[in-house]
């Protein structure tokens, strides 16, 4: 585990798994990723506006949203919840999507699993929340499989820093 209190590990199924500690209580953590206005100020790589087309926080609905880069250019994603314990867990699938939420290929890889199951576990302890995330391909093939697992370097930099943003974002709020 790094100093930051963050580890990232591979299980038997080869899922990703990224944990970390925040010192933040768990219903604060929790507002911070299911509220978006609080979600824009911390969501997505660095530099990157985040606007949010949809939030319907329930087991069936949507999280439809857009990164705009600082070249202009946008990129949109979809959550679609499966189950929602608050403040306990969030189970979705997420993907790129096009601007009306069609869900669509990853524009860098026509091999990206087109749908990532994603679990995250809010615990909390002594006034501090432990966020556990994990992600899998969702039905999804060999070649997709692998691809994503050849990933797993690069998904533990990109999502540390959305984290970092996240602990800075607690710190403020």
């Amino acid at each position: 585990m790094s100093t930051s209190n963050e580890a990232a590990t591979e299980s038997a199924e080869r899922e990703f798994t990224i944990t970390r500690v925040f010192n933040a209580p768990r219903d604060l953590v929790w507002k911070a990723y299911t509220e978006a206005e609080r979600l824009m100020q911390w969501w997505g790589p660095k530099g990157v506006t985040m606007r949010v087309a949809k939030m319907d926080l329930r087991p069936g609905g949507r999280f439809h949203y857009c990164y705009q880069m600082p070249d202009g250019n946008e990129m949109w994603g979809v959550f679609d919840y499966r189950e929602v314990v608050a403040p306990e867990r969030l189970v979705f699938t997420n993907a790129f999507s096009d601007a009306e939420g069609t869900i669509v290929r990853a524009s860098f890889s026509a091999e990206w699993p087109l749908e990532i199951l994603n679990t995250q576990i809010f615990a909390e302890h002594e006034s501090k929340t432990t966020i556990t995330m994990r992600a899998v391909p969702y039905k999804a093939t060999a070649a997709e499989h692998k691809i994503f697992e050849g990933a797993f370097a690069s998904l533990q930099q990109g999502i540390k820093g959305t984290l970092d943003q996240l602990e800075a974002y607690l710190a403020r709020a």
